[in-house]
């Protein structure tokens, strides 16, 4: 029982800190209403399309951050359920942290992709494969200029990474799959643009018309 009470608190801290949305407060303090401008979700992604590198990198680092908390308080409250680099607990809080972020509850359950929350999570729970992960999301982009494409290819590659060095795990298995599958339903519209041709390559800023509202 208490096993589960701490399971059911570090999936909740994690989606709280996890529906905290940077890039709302970062666009919020320039005058934009990120969620009706570019691409009307609050990430890191449409921030750098809408206002630019320096506010981009600091939405992203807020969102990283959070879901960094969310994983290291997730350990605390259980930090004797280890499956390889980290436990249950960091999964169950970094889980939820994406999960708070992609639908949070502050902001009428619309939010961002979940990807640089995603990045900080496979980080802390696995950092060998986490690294590896993220340079094959940034090798991607740097060569297509494709950043759904760059994130996408990093869950997919920590997801067969996780499942090959934890083979019969299935918690393990559910924790990466997940992860994989939110970041696939949250570009549905960036799969399609990609497969058309017409998604937005890195470098490309909103239009001045669109940065109004």
């Amino acid at each position: 029982m208490r096993e589960i009470l701490l399971s059911l608190a570090a999936a909740a801290i994690g989606y709280l800190l996890g529906s905290f949305s940077t890039g709302i407060l970062v666009s919020s303090r320039a005058g934009v209403n990120i969620r009706t401008v570019g691409s009307h979700n609050t990430g890191a992604s449409n921030v750098l399309r809408v206002l630019g590198l320096r506010k981009g990198l600091v939405t992203f680092l807020g969102d990283f951050i959070k879901a960094t908390l969310a994983c290291w308080l997730g350990s605390l409250l259980l930090p004797n359920v280890t499956y390889g680099f980290a436990g249950y607990g960091a999964m169950l809080g970094g889980l939820f942290a994406v999960i708070g972020h992609n639908w949070p509850c502050f902001f009428g359950f619309k939010g961002g992709k979940g990807v640089a929350c995603s990045a900080a999570v496979i980080f802390f729970v696995n950092p060998l494969w986490g690294i590896v992960s993220i340079a094959v999301c940034v090798a991607v982009i740097a060569a297509t200029r494709y950043i759904s494409l760059g994130s996408m290819m990093m869950l997919f590659c920590y997801l067969v990474l996780m499942t090959a060095t934890h083979m019969g795990n299935w918690f393990v298995f559910g924790f990466a799959a997940l992860l994989f599958a939110m970041v696939v339903v949250r570009h549905r519209a960036n799969i399609v643009r990609l497969l058309n041709g017409t998604e937005n390559k890195i470098g490309k800023k909103a239009d001045a018309s669109e940065k109004k509202g």
